[in-house]
């Protein structure tokens, strides 16, 4: 671990453990309390100063005035039916807005204002930072982007009152890690903190994801090897790409530019279970090219680094040697993120200067080599690819920016 950022203590509570509907709130919240309990009793609770929630990016849900949900929640990959919706922001937004498409927050956010007694269109991570202090009604600017927040203007543009959207409801959005509020009274107590604990603004998970691996500078690129294949880059300006599925995040004053592909873990599993994956892989020569240019993917349909939803997978020709398949897989997955990385360099983007892999891939030592013959920059190891250990680091900086830490 880098200087300040060891882990000192963790606790994990999965959501199954407390029911059996993800969508509730109350259980969204009943793991909050077990996971936080469990932190607590590897560490002295006065030592906590600060606390940030990351959570999943466009998950909305409506509350009233006292922070109550007034309906389940819509989950960041449920899609908003009413065409009417979708057209009203593809009207309005611009081009380069994160707000287009049936599951964007904006279009939930649109479905939900009309319940009766609302108060405030939240997304997951506000929701639970808002129980932790008392205060419902602040935002980051990560969770907030596809709910049409723009980051560079930093602001609530203009154009959403022309979607219909009633932008008072919309919650006020600050940058992550500035502090919110302290913990309310009564959340002190319960966990047995002290009461000045100040809650920061939050980020959303893939944010998180790429601050617990320990990158900070520009050139810094973080790929996650999981079902999808997900590139993260950090950069000093924003890129804003839609026509290649990329943009961006503010974070840590810099930009967090990236795109995900279809290809990935879901590709390989549709053709080889997971024991047969490692070994085959364990008999892999990485370093002898295949010579074989595959572009692995379960259906068609890609999103980057090119959009075309009938982007037809390449899968033959297929070596007799199942091994040999699976290498060549593991290159087209390889390749595919070479040219992420190569779209996000001719968008603007500063070239790779290190790289840090996080996902169930990164475990595999054929599938590591070959990404470092492909990529040719150095691999570093991830200081966590827990995406708590992202908002805690997230959490030191906001007390650092409060003075309270040098």
């Amino acid at each position: 671990m880098t200087p300040g950022f060891d882990i000192v203590a963790q606790g994990h509570a999965a959501l199954s453990g407390f029911g059996s509907d993800p969508r509730d709130p109350r259980i969204w919240w009943q793991a909050v309390e077990a996971a936080i309990d469990r932190t607590l009793a590897a560490v002295e609770p006065g030592r906590v100063r600060v606390i940030a929630v990351d959570a999943t990016s466009g998950t909305v849900l409506a509350v009233d005035a006292a922070g109550t949900p007034l309906a389940a929640p819509l989950m960041y990959n449920d899609r908003v039916e009413d065409a009417a919706v979708v057209a009203r922001i593809a009207a309005a937004a611009p081009a380069d807005s994160a707000a287009h498409g049936p599951t964007s927050g904006l279009a939930k956010a649109l479905a939900l204002q009309e319940l009766p007694g609302i108060s405030r269109i939240l997304h997951q991570a506000d929701w639970i930072a808002g129980r932790l202090c008392g205060h419902f009604g602040t935002s980051d600017e990560n969770n907030a982007l596809k709910t049409g927040y723009d980051p560079v203007e930093r602001c609530w543009p203009g154009w959403i009152a022309e979607t219909g959207m009633r932008t008072g409801l919309l919650p006020r959005v600050v940058a992550p890690g500035a502090p919110i509020e302290t913990l309310a009274p009564e959340t002190a107590r319960r966990f047995g903190l002290a009461g000045d604990v100040t809650v920061v603004a939050g980020t959303t998970d893939g944010c998180a994801s790429f601050l617990a691996t320990g990158a900070q500078q520009a050139g810094d690129a973080v790929t996650a090897l999981g079902s999808t294949l997900t590139l993260k880059l950090l950069c000093p300006r924003p890129l804003f790409a839609p026509a290649y599925g990329i943009y961006s995040h503010r974070i840590s004053g810099m930009w967090l530019a990236g795109g995900a592909s279809n290809s990935g873990g879901r590709a390989l599993a549709s053709v080889f279970d997971a024991a047969t994956i490692s070994r085959l892989s364990a008999t892999i020569d990485p370093s002898v090219p295949s010579g074989l240019d595959l572009y692995p993917l379960a259906e068609p349909g890609e999103r980057f680094p090119v959009m075309d939803p009938a982007w037809p997978p390449r899968m033959s020709p297929r070596p007799a040697d199942d091994a040999e398949f699976l290498k060549a897989m593991l290159e087209g997955i390889a390749a595919i993120e070479r040219r992420g990385y190569d779209r996000l360099a001719e968008l603007g983007a500063p070239g790779l200067r290190t790289m840090r892999s996080v996902g169930g891939g990164a475990a595999n030592a054929a599938w590591t080599a070959i990404r470092q013959r492909m990529l040719s920059v150095p691999f570093l190891l991830a200081l966590s690819d827990e995406a708590a250990a992202g908002a805690a680091r997230l959490a030191l900086g906001g007390l650092q920016a409060t003075g309270e830490l040098p």
